[in-house]
This record gives structure tokens, C-alpha cells and sequence, in this order.
């Protein structure tokens, strides 16, 4: 690398100045107010563990994403966090060891070897809650609501919501009596909603023909709420747990449709996001103008079993770096005051008063270049009477 590309950052990878990382900390803040006020208790895990703890139960997509590398001390081999979520996972099991439902948030920086998401960053400052202990519905639109609840507080309120169940395609892989290569195989053509490569595969299988017609169906399985009473027809004949998985998403829909009303919901049966390690419900929040999901969550019982404890657990995260890009509610208003640069005990005092009200005071250094409205100030301290007071600058 040449003198004159040693600024250059890696691909993926970016940095805040001061106006990006005054809005960052803007957002940050008011996310983790909304996770505080609903009872969740903030962690922050290291940002590399050993391998074996980041990978648990999230399947091959996050080992291809984590960066390695060996412990010159122990000799094992590690990773830098791809996912926060098996952290948080391993928290809940191993390290509080509660009985009662645990409600847990982070935020913390994440490195992925591929970039992806709405900003296609390799480093997302991922931010996230999760509900350990309860298995009900209950938590799920609970946690469905807060995220809600959190993009609304950073200004986002035109969002919909994405809502799917693997259930019901796990269910219908299992009566189809599929090996893990053709599960794998169906559930790759289904993310692309691909019909003619669903239909090539399902006649190449030995499936019976109701069990193909329901698993052809899931692609077409996408709408609004005529797309439950669809799938209910679909599959009166089904085996009791793809209608269990059925049950289930509607109830919650029911609940989630009570508790945030103002919110659109979209039903995808083939929509898997998270499908190695998803149990249950599955959701994103996407908002107008914007292809790809904002927010992500669901439900991924036993995810702590690894650790020693399999809790129920269920919930969601987002990007920062997302959020900000998308928010209106963090534009950049010049709100500070400039204290001239002399020596004056009343002025001392006066700039020390202001701060400790909450303002921002800055002095003016002998011979700098630039006055108050360049260093983003609205007011300076003059003196009116023998008082140090503030004035607006015209």
C-alpha cells in the first residue's frame, strides 16, 4: 500500500465522524431507553470468544461469516463475533442461571467476513433483545411489539411487518420424509420462490402427492390475512403438527394485530429467515421505499442447550448503521454556546453553570481559525451588566 492509500478502510468497513457518531449515539440511547422501559437488562459480551461458544446452533451461514483466528495462549482456535445472539444465548444459560424468564438487550459492533444487509456492511453495530424462560405466544408478540416499538422511537413508524412460521414447512419436510439434502435443496428454492426449480424437485422426489401439493402451495402462500384462511384449506389434510405451526402464527397474528394495530402485516408461509436455527415464528420489520428488512427476529428454542440449559427463547435485532441511515429524527442542529478565550473567574463560573445545567460550552482559543457558527455554536457568553450571559448570534 502506497503512502497515499493509507486512509483507505477495508470493504465493508466504515467509521463515524463526528456528526455520524453524535447521531449514533442519538439512536443508541433511545433504543436502549425503549428496551429499558419494557424491563430488559442491558449485556455486553466480548467481541471474540471461542468458536465453539459463537457457533452454537446457528448452522453453517454464521461459520462462513466469522472471521478465526488462533489464541497465542490457549492454542484454540476463536472467532470474532459474527452474531451477538449465541452470546446473549449463552449468558441466559450458563452465567445468570434463573428460573424465571430473562429479558436480556445488547448493542455492541459484529465483524462478518461477506458484507450483507440493508447497508452491505461487514460490520454492523448490532442491537438486539431477547426473552429467555417462557415458550408462549405471549413473549413472542412481546417481543414482535417491542421492536415496534424501538424503530418508532428513532423515528421509523411507516414500518410492516414480514411474519412466517418454519414450523410449517419443518412439519411438512418431515411427513415428506425428505434426507437433509433435499430439505436443504427445497428450502434454497423457496427463499427464491423459484416454482418451476420447487416443481422439478418435488416430481424428482418419492413424496406423496397431498404432502407435494402443500409443500408446491408455500410459495404461492404470501398476502395478507386471506392467506391464513388459504392455508387452512390447504392443509385440513396435513399431519397435527403443521397444523399446530398454523395455529400457532395465527394466534399470535390475532394478538399482534390487537397490540399494534397501526402496523401492516404480511403473511409469507415460505418466508425461513433464520431457518437453521428458527423453531417457530419468524418476522422482519421493512419499511416504504426499501427492498431488503431493517429488523429480523423470531423464536429459536433450545439454543441454550449447548451451554447446559435449553430455555425457550425468542427475539430480535437490528443495525444501527441501518437505522441511522433511514431516521429523519437525527439531523444535526447547531445548539451550543462559545465562551470567549480570556481569563475571568465570573466567566469560569459561568461556563462551569451551564454545563452542569446540561449545555455545551465551548471556548475560543487564542489565534483559531474560525468563530462560534463554524465550531456549531447558536449562542456565546457576553458580558451585560458585569454578568456572564448568553446571547443568540444573529
Amino acid at each position: 500500500m502506497s503512502r497515499l492509500d493509507r486512509w483507505l478502510l477495508p470493504d465493508g468497513v466504515e467509521e463515524f465522524l463526528p456528526q455520524q457518531a453524535e447521531s449514533l449515539e442519538k439512536i443508541r440511547r433511545a433504543v436502549l431507553d425503549v428496551f429499558h422501559r419494557w424491563g430488559y437488562e442491558l449485556v455486553v459480551p466480548p467481541l471474540i470468544e471461542y468458536i465453539e461458544s459463537l457457533l452454537v446452533g446457528t448452522g453453517n451461514d454464521l461459520d462462513l461469516q466469522t472471521f478465526k483466528l488462533t489464541d497465542q495462549i490457549s492454542g484454540r482456535l476463536m472467532g470474532i463475533r459474527a452474531d451477538m445472539t449465541p452470546q446473549a444465548a449463552r449468558i441466559d444459560a450458563h452465567c445468570l442461571n434463573r428460573e424465571q424468564p430473562v429479558r436480556l438487550c445488547y448493542m455492541g459492533e459484529v465483524l462478518r467476513t461477506q458484507a450483507c444487509g440493508f447497508m452491505r456492511t461487514r460490520s454492523p453495530l448490532q442491537v438486539g433483545a431477547e426473552l429467555y424462560g417462557h415458550g408462549g405466544i405471549e413473549s413472542d408478540v412481546e417481543v414482535l411489539h417491542l421492536m415496534v416499538a424501538a424503530l418508532g422511537a428513532v423515528g421509523l413508524r411507516e414500518v410492516h411487518i414480514d411474519i412466517g412460521h418454519v414450523g410449517i414447512f419443518r412439519a411438512l419436510a418431515r411427513s415428506a420424509k425428505l434426507t437433509e439434502e433435499q430439505e436443504q435443496s427445497l428450502f434454497a428454492a423457496l427463499q427464491r420462490k423459484a416454482k418451476p426449480e420447487i416443481e422439478e424437485q418435488l416430481s424428482q422426489y418419492s413424496i406423496d402427492k397431498p404432502v407435494s401439493r402443500m409443500l408446491k402451495a408455500l410459495a404461492d402462500l404470501n398476502g395478507g390475512e386471506e392467506v391464513l384462511i388459504e392455508a387452512r384449506s390447504m392443509f385440513k389434510s396435513a399431519a397435527a403438527d403443521v397444523k399446530a405451526a398454523l395455529d400457532n402464527l395465527e394466534r399470535i397474528a390475532a394478538i399482534a394485530r390487537q397490540r399494534i394495530p397501526h402496523v401492516p402485516l404480511h403473511f409469507d408461509l415460505a418466508e425461513l429467515r433464520g431457518y437453521r436455527y428458527q423453531t417457530g415464528v419468524v418476522f422482519a420489520a421493512l419499511v416504504p421505499g426499501h427492498g431488503e428488512e431493517i429488523a429480523r427476529g423470531g423464536r429459536y428454542d433450545d439454543i441454550g442447550r449447548a451451554f447446559g440449559r435449553a430455555r425457550p427463547a425468542t427475539g430480535f435485532s437490528t443495525d444501527l448503521k441501518t437505522l441511522i441511515a433511514l431516521s429523519e429524527t437525527v439531523t444535526q442542529i447547531a445548539n451550543a454556546v462559545m465562551a470567549p478565550g480570556i481569563t475571568d473567574q465570573a466567566l469560569f463560573d459561568a461556563v462551569q453553570t451551564l454545563r452542569e445545567r446540561g449545555e455545551r460550552v465551548i471556548y475560543e482559543l487564542p489565534g483559531q481559525k474560525g468563530g462560534a457558527r463554524e465550531m456549531g455554536c447558536n449562542r456565546v457568553l457576553v458580558q451585560r451588566g458585569g454578568k456572564w450571559v448568553t446571547e443568540n448570534i444573529k
